[in-house]
Order: C-alpha cells, then sequence, then structure tokens
C-alpha cells in the first residue's frame, strides 16, 4: 500500500549557538530549547519540543522513543556571531517570532528526523491506527475469501483447522514478526535492511523486489476482472444471468448452445469476459475490453499510491474497511437462506482421517504464508515507517489473528450462499426426477446428491466469477448484491496491491537508483511499464498465462526468499542480538518460543514445504483448465516446453539475486552499494525502557549456543551492523 504512509514535511534545523541569557523569558526559552540541534558524529540530531504540551503529538514524530532527556541547560555549544551581541539577540528573536507563527498553523507540527540523515525525506504514518489498517489491508486479500473455504472443504473441513492454526504458530506469527521487527529497527526498504545486515546479503531485497514486480504485474488483472463485472453490475437483467441468443442463417434464434452445455455464469466469464482460446498455444484475437479494464485499474492504482493519505485520508479506511461491512452484510443475508445451515455445516464438519494425509499439511502451511503476504518486502516498507519504540510484537499478534479470523470469517458466508445454491440446485434436480418418475421413466434418471453439490465448489477466479454470482442471480434484487460483491473484491485486491509495489517502490528510493529523481515519477514509470507488459493477459490466452505466473512465480520463490530470511536473522545477525534490539524497542524481550521458531523451527517447516512441493510437482506435474467451446467445459491439459522454460524463468530471475549477490561481492563488485546506518535512538530507548544487559539463562545458552562473553554460536556476527554499547553512543 505505497503512500497509504503521510509524507511529512520537515524543516531543516539550523545549528542555533548560544548560551543561557537571563533576560530572554520562560516562554522564548521553551522555544529556543525547541530549536537547538545537538551534534553526534556530524549528523544533526533533531530533538523536537512543543510549545503548548496539549497539541496531540503526530505519530512517528514527538513520541517518548524519540525524545532525550538529558538537555543540559548549561551546557556550552558552539557559538556564531557571539552571543552578546545584538545582532545574535535580534537573529534569535526573529526565528523565536517565526516558530511561534509556525505553531499557530494547523497541521506543521515540527517533527525530528527518524532514521534519516539531515536533508533526506521519509515517509511516516500519521497514525497508529492507519498503520494497522494498512497492514491488515495489505495482508487480508483476495485469497482469504476465494481460497480459504475451497480449501478447508476440501481437506477435511473443520480437522483442516488444525494444521492450519499449528502452521500459523510455527511459521506465520514468527516470519511475520520478524519482518516488522527488522523493518522498525533498521528503517529501510527490504534491500537496505538486509544490506545492512550483511552486505552479501542484499539479493533478498533484491529478490523481495523481483517478486512483488510479478506478483504485482498479473494481480491487477484480478482487479481489472472485478472492475468489468462491477460495471456490469448495473445492468438489469444482469448479462451473465441469462443465455444469450444466437441468430442463425434462416434467420431463427436459439439460445447460444456453448451456453446451454455449460451455465450462464460460465459462459460469460469464459468466452465473454475471457474470450478464451481452446490452448494457451492459441492466443486467437485481442481483447479490447480486457485492455481498457487494465489500464483503468492501473490508473487507479496509481493515483492512489502518489496521493495516497495526502490529499484524502480515507483512502486506507475505504479499502480496509469496506470489505469487512459487505462480509457482514452478506453474512446476515446469508444465514437466512435456505440451505445456509448445510453449507457452512459442510465447511466445517471435521473428517479427522484426513489429517494424515502430508497434501493437508503442505496445503495449510502454504495458505498460511501466502495469506500473511510474508516475504514481498511490503511488511518491512511498512515497519520502517514506524516510531521507533512502536509494539511490533503485539501488531504482528494482531493482524495475523485478523487475517485468520476474517478467513473463517468469510468461510461461513461464502459457504452460507453455496449452500443456498446447492440446495436450490438440488431442489430443482429433485422435481425433474419427482417428474420422471411420475411419467413411468426409470431410465437414466438424473442423480440428486446435496453432498456432492456443496463439494463442487471451485477456488480462486471460479469461486468469485462463476459460483457466487450464480448464487447472487437467485438473489431478490441481484444487481444490488452483484454491486457489494464486485465492489468488495475491488478493495480486497487494490489493498494488498497497494502493499506489493510498496516493497517495489520504497527499494527503488534506498537503492537510490534515480536520487535525483522523485517518488511521483519512480510511481509513475512502474505503473506504466507494468501496464504495458500487462497487455499479454488480453488475449485469449491471457488467462492461461495468468495461471501460469500464479502457480510459479508467486510460489517457490516467496518459500525460499522468507528461507533466507530467517536464516540471515539467526545465524549472521544472531537471534541474542535480534531479541536485544526487540527488547530495546518494545521493552519487553521476545520469549524462547519466538527464538525457537526463529532458528530452528520455521526454517524447518520452509524447508519441508518446498520440499514437498518439487516433489508434489514432479510426480504429478503441472496442468491447466483449458475452455474447450465444443463441449461447453473445462480439460485439464499440460504445459507446453516453452510454458515450463517462462516458468523456470520467473522463478530464477527472482531467486538468482540472492546467491548472485554475495559471489559478485566476494569478487569485490557492490550490486548494491553500501549505505550509513539509519539513525536510530538507541541511548533515548536504553534510558525510557530501563534496559540492563541480558543474562542468557542455562537454557538459551546450550539451546542458541549462547556464550558468556556476549558472541553466539552458529552465527556470523562480523557480517552485521556494528554493535554500540549505550557509553559509545553517548560519546
Amino acid at each position: 500500500m505505497a503512500n497509504t504512509a503521510q509524507l511529512l514535511r520537515r524543516q531543516s534545523s539550523r545549528d542555533i549557538v548560544l548560551k543561557t541569557q537571563r533576560s530572554i523569558d520562560q516562554l522564548e526559552l521553551r522555544e529556543l530549547r525547541g530549536r537547538l540541534v545537538p551534534k553526534e558524529h556530524g549528523v544533526s540530531h533533531h530533538h523536537h519540543t512543543s510549545l503548548h504540551h496539549h497539541h496531540q503529538p503526530m505519530y512517528g514524530a514527538t513520541n517518548q522513543g524519540f525524545m532525550s532527556d538529558a538537555f543540559d541547560e548549561s551546557s556550552e555549544l558552539e557559538q556564531e556571531p557571539p552571543f552578546g551581541s545584538d545582532a545574535s539577540t535580534s537573529r534569535i528573536k526573529a526565528e523565536l517570532s517565526s516558530n511561534v507563527d509556525q505553531q499557530q498553523q494547523p497541521q506543521q507540527q515540527q517533527d525530528i528526523v527518524e532514521g534519516e540523515k539531515e536533508g533526506e525525506e521519509r515517509e511516516s504514518w500519521d497514525s497508529k491506527i492507519m498503520f494497522l489498517l494498512a497492514t491488515i489491508g495489505y495482508a487480508v486479500g483476495l485469497g482469504n475469501v476465494w481460497r480459504f473455504p475451497y480449501l478447508a472443504q476440501k481437506n477435511g473441513g473443520g480437522a483442516f483447522l488444525v494444521p492450519y492454526f499449528i502452521m500459523l504458530c510455527i511459521q506465520g506469527i514468527p516470519i511475520f514478526y520478524l519482518e516488522l521487527a527488522i523493518g522498525q529497527r533498521l528503517r529501510k526498504g527490504a534491500i537496505g535492511v538486509w544490506s545492512q545486515v550483511s552486505p552479501y546479503l542484499g539479493g533478498i531485497g533484491i529478490s523481495s523486489a523481483v517478486v512483488s514486480f510479478i506478483v504485482a504485474l498479473y494481480y491487477n488483472t484480478i482487479i481489472a476482472w472485478c472492475l468489468i463485472y462491477l460495471l456490469h453490475s448495473f445492468e438489469s437483467p444482469l448479462p451473465w444471468a441469462d443465455c444469450p441468443t444466437r441468430l442463425y442463417k434462416n434467420y431463427t434464434y436459439d439460445h447460444e448452445p456453448e451456453c446451454v452445455a455449460s451455465s450462464p455464469t460460465q459462459f460469460y466469464w469464459y468466452r465473454t469476459t475471457l474470450q478464451c482460446s481452446e490452448s494457451v498455444d492459441m492466443p486467437e484475437s485481442f481483447n479490447y475490453h480486457m485492455a481498457i479494464a487494465l489500464i483503468v485499474s492501473w490508473f487507479l492504482v496509481y493515483i492512489c499510491m502518489v496521493q495516497g493519505i495526502t490529499s484524502s485520508g480515507k483512502i486506507v479506511y475505504m479499502t480496509a474497511i469496506f470489505p469487512y461491512v459487505v462480509l457482514i452484510i452478506f453474512f446476515f443475508r446469508g444465514i437466512t437462506l435456505k440451505g445456509a445451515a448445510d453449507g457452512v455445516a459442510h465447511l466445517f464438519t471435521p473428517r479427522w482421517e484426513t489429517l494424515l494425509d502430508p497434501v493437508v499439511w503442505l496445503e495449510a502451511g502454504t495458505q498460511i504464508f501466502f495469506s500473511l503476504g510474508l516475504a514481498f518486502g511490503g511488511l518491512i516498507a511498512f515497519s520502517s515507517y514506524n516510531p521507533a519504540n512502536n509494539n511490533c510484537y503485539r501488531d504482528a499478534i494482531l493482524v495475523s489473528m485478523t487475517n485468520c479470523g476474517t478467513s473463517m470469517f468469510a468461510g461461513v458466508v461464502v459457504f452460507a450462499v453455496i449452500g443456498f445454491k446447492a440446495t436450490a440446485t438440488f431442489d430443482r434436480c429433485t422435481e425433474e426426477r419427482a417428474g420422471l418418475v411420475a411419467l413411468n421413466r426409470t431410465h437414466n434418471l438424473p442423480v440428486c446428491d446435496l453432498q456432492q453439490e456443496l463439494a463442487n465448489s471451485a477456488s480462486g477466479t471460479g469461486l468469485a466469477f462463476i459460483i457466487f454470482t450464480e448464487a447472487i442471480n437467485q438473489f431478490p434484487g441481484a444487481q444490488l448484491w452483484a454491486v457489494l460483491f464486485f465492489l468488495m473484491l475491488f478493495t480486497l485486491g487494490i489493498d494488498s496491491q497497494f502493499g506489493t509495489l510498496e516493497g517495489v517502490v520504497t527499494s527503488l528510493v534506498d537503492m537510490k537508483l534515480f536520487p535525483n529523481l522523485p517518488k511521483e515519477y519512480i510511481v509513475g514509470a512502474l505503473c506504466l511499464s507494468c501496464c504495458m507488459i500487462s497487455m499479454c493477459f488480453a488475449n485469449g490466452a491471457g488467462s492461461y498465462i495468468f495461471q501460469l505466473m500464479d502457480s510459479f512465480a508467486g510460489n517457490f520463490p516467496l518459500l525460499i526468499i522468507a528461507l533466507f530470511e530467517c536464516l540471515s536473522i539467526s545465524y549472521i545477525y544472531g537471534v541474542r542480538r535480534f531479541s536485544d534490539d526487540i527488547e530495546m524497542m518494545t521493552g519487553s524481550r521476545p520469549g524462547f518460543y519466538w527464538m525457537f521458531c526463529w532458528k530452528y523451527l520455521s526454517p524447518c517447516a520452509m524447508v519441508t514445504i518446498l520440499l514437498a512441493s518439487f516433489y508434489q510437482l514432479v510426480t504429478e506435474g503441472s496442468s491447466y483448465p483449458a475452455w474447450i467451446a465444443a463441449t461447453g467445459a473445462t480439460e485439464k491439459m499440460e504445459w507446453p516446453h516453452w510454458c515450463i522454460v517462462i516458468a523456470f524463468i520467473l522463478i530464477l530471475s527472482s531467486i538468482l539475486w540472492i546467491p548472485l549477490v554475495a559471489i559478485l561481492r566476494l569478487c569485490g563488485i557492490k550490486v548494491v552499494e553500501d549505505s550509513d546506518p539509519a539513525w536510530f535512538p538507541e541511548a533515548e530507548l536504553k534510558e525510557v525502557h530501563g534496559i540492563v544487559p541480558h543474562e542468557p539463562t542455562e537454557l538459551e545458552r546450550s539451546v542458541f549456543c549462547f556464550n558468556m562473553d556476549g558472541t553466539e554460536g552458529m552465527c556470523c556476527p562480523k557480517y552485521g551492523l556494528p554493535e554500540k554499547s549505550l557509553e559509545e553512543e553517548e560519546e
């Protein structure tokens, strides 16, 4: 979510050099203290004290974690010009008058510099609630609505929740916590963070940026689909409610045979919206409607990313809160429908024997991983805009549990509606069967099975654009429900798109590849390039290319990147040092469980998922559902060789940066230039929280190899940032 962080204008303070003057009254003295800029190591650290204490401080600006209590009125500062001169007094009073005028202007409070050198600007969250809404909006996406319900009913119903929450505890929350904490501590984007951890690890950040770019490229196609359906939802009747008619050569009309063979919703999705060809090798004609929708969707993304809450603070509230409003509306509508109870019962009735299937655990792990949006770099970018004393542990727990709660709530809503649709189909089948029996026709009777109808629910686009739309067709006032549903999908998609692209934009800005180019131009160039490349989805084979990228580009690379993130913190930066940083920021030290997850449990879980995924791919292969017009149904087809080559290119283009940057660094070639660590108020935070050196317990020494001299076994902290003691920080 690119610019849901507000860009705060900072005033560059000049060094005011003076001693205490008794003739200046107390009001002027307090104002003068707010202008003082002490120097450390040649870098000006701004400490701001507000004139009126009843003013609400800006989030990420004048909070206790950034304020120094060590102001000494008697400390002597360099003087220029001589303090006693009339010129000096006049200049001081003029600056004080200017400062008072600025205090009277709304929304122009002064800030201290958060993690940047003098003269540089960095975004900062306007409020804590905005950060939480943006992070929840980023984590909660389309996968919560159209993938979790399908996986749950497919993999044991209520029994699926067992591996789901186990994977959440050993993999999801620990890595989510790790990314929030390291971003808040080092105060840079993904590339800057991992380059600071070790110059040899800069490839992790580049890999995150590349995979975020690829995922954002095809993810925006879903937003374009939602826009098409949203536009046509205002038509009466809905265009996917009935089969279209065809004019034959003998000037007679009849329903489209392809639509009759399938269903109105399937025909509208595959033939009208996607204009699907029969294979990925046959792109056929250019889809102009899809091309226009892609251009509009990328333009909307650009507008929201460039302006953000700087011009409209309601964007993040709209995109994060509106999906919940619609889900609640659909919940109360759904539970009143006939068959809703059967649908919800089918979703959560446990089938415990499925827990013995390794695939169930594999799919639970991948769903947790991707639903939280890990390894994209977006979470690191978001947390880098937080104040240094923000409680990242509480944020990780809150957002992760909100994400999982949303998945289960969305599952109830979806299967309440699917239960209604399945019951209506079952009733029609029963009536047809009874009519045939009444006519003494006992052969070829239709088989009516409610549980089979419930089990036929689809995943992904099939659930949203086929099954759910078919159920909405049967609602009174179907247009209203269609508008609400596709507007909800649009806000879910665009909110996640913000966070995905933020990982790319922040990395480009922090790398200073275009130092003289404003961020607005970088965002514009990024969106324009993505829009041009995304035209490959605007043809008959576009949906198949989408499936190819979704199956490979956003799958294995993210697992590998997250694995290297965990290993980097555990064995290079050091778990002990990382825990010290978290204690310094939040005031409380992470428990034994979190350190154990970071060093052992989470890496093992990710390695297991990777190996199982590769094994499944090799043994079962990979295919895609191709639409066959003659039968009005989809048919599984193997990917052609050129698609396999593209899949490998997509994967390697993301993960090869990790070893490549390290190898080139060993050869003396810098792909990522070294940058100075962002300013971080270590001394102030240690003083505020009363931090004392942590004495490792016997269990920590034996499990994590903590040594008495402060070093840590099985890690190489010499490649990380130089540690500074409290005495060195105060010098």
